[in-house]
């Protein structure tokens, strides 16, 4: 096993990837150690946004990752793989989970999962990577601005054990990971691409240029989401260049 190779946990932290970053700078970490906590004072999302979380009621942590089979080009592999991972534990739980581009997952119309991957780049080489994660689990009322947040318990009305969910989520990223490892990424493009929140189906968008129909088509090796409008036009969008209306 490689995610899970060993576990740190902390009663909190002001941010599990920022500990993960201050570890790699300092000493070397076992590939696939976990950085846990039940609490997260300045919990990190994509481009500086805040993650809500009730202490001792998610799951919150961050992997350090070597993925050196990976090409720089490549990198937003790593973040479909751990989206992968994240689906493959809820979908034993609750139906209709799907990856919103670019770092969110939602039941239905809703987030319950947020992914913020931080790599370092030395020369043409993936030198490492720290794949945070927060995972909605047991928190029944949030209190932030966020529009839609949910849990796992919201859905199914129960109450999970925190470590065992951990170590279940855990076994589904090593296995998603493995196949980045082993050369599949094959596989895991074609589960991204069918596991897209609203692809194939026309919906309401706009960009810097106003409010336009499209469906998804799929997103690059890049990261950049493609979308065709009404008019059969492609359109390449970077974060935070689309909204999903």
């Amino acid at each position: 096993m490689i995610i899970g190779s060993e576990y740190i946990f902390f009663e909190n932290l002001p941010s599990t990837n920022n500990y993960a970053s201050v570890m790699l700078r300092n000493q070397f970490i076992q590939e696939g150690t976990i950085i846990h906590t039940k609490f997260q004072t300045a919990g990190k999302g994509v481009a500086g946004n805040r993650w809500e979380s009730e202490s001792g009621k998610n799951l919150l942590f961050s992997i350090i990752l070597y993925p050196v089979m990976i090409k720089p080009e490549d990198q937003f592999i790593i973040s479909k793989a751990v989206s992968l991972g994240i689906l493959d534990y809820l979908r034993q739980y609750t139906a209709k989970v799907s990856i919103k581009w670019p770092n969110d997952i939602y039941v239905n119309d809703d987030k319950i999962a947020g992914i913020l991957i931080e790599t370092t780049i030395l020369g043409s080489v993936m030198e490492s990577a720290i794949a945070g994660i927060g995972l909605n689990i047991n928190q029944k009322v949030f209190l932030s601005d966020a529009p839609n947040p949910v849990s796992l318990s919201n859905l199914t009305k129960q109450e999970y054990d925190l470590e065992e969910a951990l170590i279940n989520l855990v076994y589904h990223l090593n296995r998603r990971y493995n196949q980045l490892f082993e050369g599949h990424l094959d596989v895991v493009e074609k589960d991204y691409q069918d596991s897209l929140y609203r692809a194939g189906v026309y919906s309401q968008f706009r960009d810097s240029d106003g409010t336009f129909r499209g469906k998804i088509d799929c997103v690059n090796s890049s990261g950049l989401l493609s979308i065709i409008d009404e008019n059969g036009k492609y359109r390449y969008y970077n974060y935070k260049e689309v909204i999903f209306l």
